[in-house]
Parts: structure tokens; C-alpha cells; sequence
């Protein structure tokens, strides 16, 4: 492979994998990542994940505040990289930049595109109930996620797998698939294809209140918000005015018709039986408010749950 002179540009856990990849692999000039964030109760500033890996394996770490800025993009020009890799980086890049590398700017993106273009593929797959996902490699452009794309490599979804499984094997496999990009850019072997814009949808950031639980949905439609939420932010409901967190569940396609939506039918330790819009769901993993996570098995053996009762 050529050693490309690269500007790597990532924030989360996400991208750690595919800076880990390039290291021996291409010249790193220089790794670019959002600033510090203040965390926690004293609010002390953490830097984010990319940035300690940069630190801890002697790569030069940039922070701008905005990496559109004048002064930045014209610090990248001064840099003159062969190419720009963009992993889960969270700013938008201007037209400036997209244009300084010799060899464009590459996107690692976590899903299967034109499908699920925007800020939160992997939740919103698992939500919609998709049976599988993967990862594409593109040319940036202007557009949001909308460049030539270049490779890419399926996985499957299973029907209990939550995010946090998914974001690990997508994290991985993502590495994988920038290495094989980039060893076909170095033979001159790569396709750019177009995208099909009819077939794109958007997958749009996730907030707190996505994981409201509409006990009138379907328990199948239910369960996939559990786990598309789980480990971040985690779907939610109410009891007695208390938000409980519901973290893992299975479904129980029977008849519900005969109960109101949220009602809890049972509660036994194989879990906390409620009715929906159609089906049940059985909560396995919950957390009440103030507590942290335990089966359901265990709060209901240290707090037990009077009936009758319903989730709101």
C-alpha cells in the first residue's frame, strides 16, 4: 500500500479502530477531533477517544472548535495531505477542505448506503426493525452522506442484538473495510458508484425523548426501541410518576387485545409481563428510578411490584 500522507479526522470509540488500522499502514500527519468535553459531577473536561489514542501512540492532535474556520482549513492546506479519512468525526466539512487531498476525503459510514444517510445509522436499523446493516465507504462531497460510495460489507442483524452489540462488531468491521478502500486506491482498483437518491432515507440524531415507549406499538416495535436505545439513551416509561428505564425485553406474540396497553399482567421471575398494542413484551432488564440496571428478577425480589398496575 502507498503511503499516503493522511490527516485522520474522528471523535468516539467508533473511530479508534479504523486510527488503529492506519498506523502502521499510511504517514499520519496529523489527527483531528472534537475539543474536550466537560463530564460527570465536577464537570471536569475528558478528552475524547480519539484523542487519547492520538496522544498515547505520539500523533499530533488537532481541536478546533470549528473545523470550517479560515484559520484551520488554511492550516490543512499548508499540510497538503494525499487523503482526509473521516470516521464518526461530528462536524460538517466545507467544500475548501473537501478539495485540499490529492486522493479526496474517505467517510467510513455505518450502514449499508444510500440507506440511512445522517447522524444515527446504527440505532435507527435497529428500531426500524432492518435484519441487516453494514458498512460503506464514500467520497465526500457536500451532500450529507450522499458521495460516490466505494465499498462496502453486510452484517447481519439478529433479532436480540442491541446497539451496543452491533456499534462493536460495526466498529471493527469498519476498520476492515478502510483498509481494504485504501488498498484499492493504492492499485488503482476502486469504483466510485453513484448513489440512487430514491433509495436513501435519514437516520436523524438521537435524544432523550426518542426512547419514550408508546405502549399502544406493536411489542415487536417496542422491543426493537429497547434495543436500538441500549446502551444509549435507553428507552423509557412511567409508573406511579416514576421513569423507569427498560433495558432488555423479549416478545410474547399473544393475544392483548383483551388489556389496556401498558398494563402489567404479570410479574414472576421470568420477568414483568406487559400488554401492548399487539402482543406482550416481557421485561427482562430494568432500571427504576434512582437505581441502577438489574434484571428484572432481581428488582423484583428487593422491591416487588403491587398489581394492578400500568405503564404510562
Amino acid at each position: 500500500m502507498k503511503k499516503f500522507r493522511t490527516v485522520f479526522m474522528g471523535t468516539p470509540d467508533f473511530s479508534v479502530p479504523c486510527l488503529a488500522a492506519l498506523a502502521d499502514k499510511v504517514e499520519i500527519i496529523g489527527v483531528v477531533t472534537q475539543p474536550d468535553k466537560p463530564k460527570g459531577r465536577g464537570q471536569k473536561l475528558l478528552p475524547p477517544p480519539v484523542k487519547k489514542f492520538a496522544l498515547a501512540h505520539d500523533m499530533e492532535v488537532y481541536q478546533p472548535l470549528k473545523v470550517k474556520a479560515d484559520d484551520f482549513a488554511a492550516k490543512l492546506e499548508e499540510m497538503a495531505p494525499d487523503l482526509i479519512i473521516v470516521v464518526a468525526f461530528g462536524q460538517i466539512l466545507s467544500k475548501r477542505i473537501l478539495d485540499i487531498p490529492k486522493y479526496g476525503c474517505i467517510n467510513v459510514h455505518a450502514s449499508l448506503l444510500p440507506r440511512y444517510r445522517g447522524a444515527a445509522p446504527m440505532q435507527w436499523t435497529i428500531i426500524n426493525g432492518e435484519t441487516k446493516t453494514g458498512v460503506t465507504t464514500m467520497l465526500m462531497d457536500e451532500g450529507l452522506d450522499t458521495g460516490d460510495m466505494l465499498l462496502k460489507r453486510e452484517i447481519e442483524i439478529t433479532p436480540e442484538m442491541t446497539l451496543e452489540e452491533l456499534h462493536d462488531r460495526m466498529m471493527n468491521i469498519g476498520a476492515e473495510v478502510l483498509i481494504d478502500t485504501l488498498e484499492a486506491l493504492s492499485e488503482d482498483k476502486l469504483t466510485p458508484q453513484k448513489q440512487d437518491d430514491s433509495l436513501s432515507n435519514y437516520a436523524p440524531m438521537i435524544g432523550k425523548d426518542t426512547g419514550r415507549i408508546d405502549w399502544q406499538k406493536s411489542a415487536a416495535d417496542i422491543h426493537n426501541l429497547v434495543r436500538g436505545l441500549n446502551s444509549w439513551p435507553g428507552a423509557y416509561t412511567y409508573l406511579n410518576e416514576g421513569k423507569y428505564k427498560i433495558w432488555r425485553t423479549k416478545v410474547i406474540n399473544e393475544d392483548s387485545s383483551k388489556f389496556t396497553a401498558g398494563e402489567i399482567i404479570s410479574a414472576d421471575k421470568t420477568g414483568i409481563k406487559v400488554a401492548t398494542g399487539e402482543g406482550f413484551i416481557l421485561i427482562t432488564e430494568i432500571q427504576a428510578p434512582n437505581k441502577k440496571k438489574m434484571s428484572a428478577f432481581d428488582y423484583l425480589n428487593g422491591h416487588g411490584l403491587r398489581l394492578p398496575a400500568c405503564f404510562k
